[in-house]
């Protein structure tokens, strides 16, 4: 990994945040540190940052919040929440309120490590924090090198997973996909996920997506097969 992928951690556990630092440092990554929750939003709104990783619960605005305000203004950032809370309906509602990745206290650096990664595999963050390609189909474009997406003059709000299932079909435009084939491209790094995953994130993107009630959605359901998102 390059040297200026930058990371923002918000915690207001000072010694966890030192700790996290460090093994991120040393994968030379670059780290910002904010120790209460308005620092941590003002930070994270500034654009600066490939990957947040924030602690759920802080006195103050706390983590379910900030990632609320970072989908709001459709900032491209991959949101890991990490908290002692973890019952499946807790890792729901982070989930829902936007996170891309949930990481139960206490926890390996290993696996911090192994999710960071993942989640700038899944949001194509590359080590210069670039990539020239713009997909398009039809109105819609997703812009790779900043993150972006739209249909037509308006912006897309996309959480990393939503990105990756929209950019697998767009890769293959035209192209029936099965679930299994989007399932192993997105999500074979989570032992957690099952193929049901499909069918919700698709659900997701078509709402996102949001077209005229007269028009059909671009995101086509293919009977027997899964999906295939329209060339034009």
């Amino acid at each position: 990994m390059g040297s200026t992928m930058r990371i923002l951690i918000i915690d207001d556990d000072e010694r966890l945040c030192r700790l996290i630092q460090s093994v991120l440092e040393n994968e030379r990554y670059l780290v910002d540190v904010a120790n209460d929750g308005n620092t941590g939003l003002e930070l994270a709104l500034s654009g600066a940052h490939a990957v947040i990783i924030v602690d759920w619960m802080m006195p103050g605005r706390d983590g379910l919040a900030i990632c609320r305000a970072v989908r709001n203004v459709r900032l491209p950032i991959a949101i890991l929440v990490l908290t002692a809370r973890g019952l499946v309906e807790d890792r729901v509602v982070g989930l829902d309120t936007g996170a891309d990745d949930y990481l139960v206290k206490p926890f390996a650096f290993d696996e911090l490590l192994a999710r960071v990664r993942a989640l700038s595999r899944r949001f194509n963050i590359s080590a210069n924090g670039s990539d020239t390609m713009e997909l398009r189909c039809g109105d819609i474009a997703l812009d790779c090198r900043s993150h972006t997406a739209r249909r037509a003059d308006m912006g897309l709000s996309l959480t990393a997973t939503e990105w990756q299932v929209l950019e697998c079909l767009m890769r293959h435009a035209g192209q029936a996909l099965s679930r299994e084939q989007i399932f192993n491209q997105v999500w074979s790094h989570d032992s957690l996920a099952n193929i049901t995953m499909v069918d919700v994130y698709i659900s997701y993107l078509r709402r996102k997506l949001q077209v005229p009630a007269d028009q059909i959605s671009p995101i086509e359901t293919v009977r027997g097969i899964g999906y295939r998102i329209s060339k034009g």
